[in-house]
């Protein structure tokens, strides 16, 4: 009896291990669908607002709106961060996607500023580094995790010196703020990686548990790679003027 218990638990505990190893690939390609998903509905919105001059008057001549837009980006960030348990599936999905619109439309000052070749450039180039410190945040063997902190303080350097220069338009200030915000958005894209990586592989599956986590990952990476784009863009972008 003892021995067909043993061989019984051995048993179910292959097959949860199965059912994990095959939940990594599928919650990994979750990840980076949803995220490069969210990178094309940015794109388009941040397009079609900025070509849209009723659109543009109703954002940028009213604070009211554009203030509203960033409060809503907030809100929507950290509801997803802090309610996913409660949220269903698609309702988290929905309100990736919906982050994903707003998020669009108050990037589309881009192109009011910058030429559309400097932003075509500067995304190819974004791209390439985001890719790179992606693939060495996956394969890596060194445990990142002790980057964390450090990335955290600088993050928190880059929020406050960003508020301060509304104030001072100090352009050396702001040029400061975007070579460090570079170092530090490319160190978040290694330390995500190897963080979304850990945790899917220790996924027990793929259900809807992981999958809204992977969800977190595709939010934590698409903010990566805008925010480290944005920090580019300034260093890089030819101004319109």
């Amino acid at each position: 009896m003892k021995d067909f218990e043993e061989l019984s638990y051995n048993s179910l505990t292959r097959e949860q291990q199965l059912e994990s190893s095959l939940a990594f690939p599928v919650l990994m390609r979750k990840v980076y669908v949803w995220m490069t998903l969210a990178m094309i509905i940015t794109g388009f919105t941040a397009y079609y607002v900025a070509t849209s001059q009723t659109l543009l008057t109703a954002i940028y001549s009213n604070s009211m709106v554009f203030y509203g837009l960033i409060i809503a980006e907030l809100a929507l960030v950290f509801v997803l961060s802090s309610m996913i348990n409660k949220l269903s599936l698609l309702t988290a999905t929905l309100m990736f996607v919906l982050y994903s619109v707003v998020n669009g439309a108050t990037l589309s000052f881009i192109f009011l500023a910058y030429t559309a070749s400097s932003i075509t450039s500067v995304f190819f180039i974004t791209a390439a580094t985001f890719a790179s410190m992606a693939l060495y945040g996956y394969f890596t063997k060194k445990d990142l995790s002790s980057w964390g902190r450090i990335l955290t303080m600088g993050l928190i350097g880059i929020v406050i010196a960003s508020l301060v220069n509304i104030f001072l338009h100090n352009s050396g200030l702001n040029l400061i703020i975007s070579y460090v915000g570079v170092l530090v958005f490319v160190g978040l894209t290694a330390y995500d990686t190897q963080k979304i990586k850990q945790m899917m592989l220790e996924a027990p599956d793929a259900g809807e548990h992981m999958q809204k986590i992977a969800l977190l990952g595709a939010l934590s990476l698409y903010l990566d790679f805008i925010n480290l784009f944005l920090m580019l863009l300034r260093i890089l972008g030819s101004s319109r003027d």
